[in-house]
């Protein structure tokens, strides 16, 4: 059995054998049992960090959703103004699903095996509020400095947020023939038409 240095290498051990299990099954249900097998650890070892099978599950979720916020947050931190930091908030999620590892890594998490975890909806909601805290932030930023005239941060984060989430959706179940990037003209065209933004369009800081 493999023999981890400390308690958090045991529990990231678990996750990714967890993650593998699920892969290989195509996020059909997987049993503790052959998670453990995967991971080379004991039952003792999965109920040190884990109270079942879905606080696993949710813990999967999480991690993913909170590696995405930090990417998301470390493009647009260097951003001179508040323009320029939400056309780089929109290329960045446009773009999460456009490797193949991220977009399958993405099917596995929001699999049926995943949305029955008991507490996933109340997990997915508050990754959808701290996203939507982050645009609003960027928005109250725009109406400070004047690039975002007709801006309600709170409610139009959340309108953004919503179109992002639909486009977002449709490239992890359907991949549009649309490029990334084209989405992310068209949609940060639409937004910064909205918020009374002037015309013109920053490099984006997303590739």
């Amino acid at each position: 059995m493999t023999v981890p240095d400390d308690q958090d290498d045991e529990r990231e051990l678990i996750m990714d054998a967890a993650y593998r299990c699920l892969l290989a099954s195509a996020g059909v249900s997987v049993s503790i049992t052959d998670i453990l097998h995967a991971a080379g650890l004991s039952t003792r070892a999965f109920y040190r960090h884990f109270a079942s099978k879905d606080s696993l599950l949710l813990a999967l979720f999480r991690r993913d959703c909170e590696r995405v916020t930090a990417e998301l947050t470390a493009s647009i931190a260097a951003a001179p103004t508040a323009r320029e930091a939400l056309r780089r908030w929109i290329d960045g999620v446009l773009h999460l699903m456009s490797a193949e590892p991220r977009r399958r890594r993405a099917l596995i998490l929001s699999s049926e095996e995943t949305r029955r975890a008991r507490g996933f909806a109340a997990e997915r909601e508050r990754f959808q509020t701290d996203q939507e805290a982050a645009l609003a932030a960027i928005l109250r930023r725009g109406v400070d400095d004047g690039s975002f005239p007709r801006a309600d941060a709170r409610a139009d984060a959340e309108q953004i947020q919503a179109v992002l989430g639909r486009a977002l959706d449709r490239q992890l179940l359907c991949p549009p023939a649309e490029r990334p990037a084209e989405t992310a003209d068209r949609i940060a065209d639409f937004v910064f038409r909205a918020l009374g933004a002037s015309p013109g369009r920053p490099a984006p800081g997303v590739g």
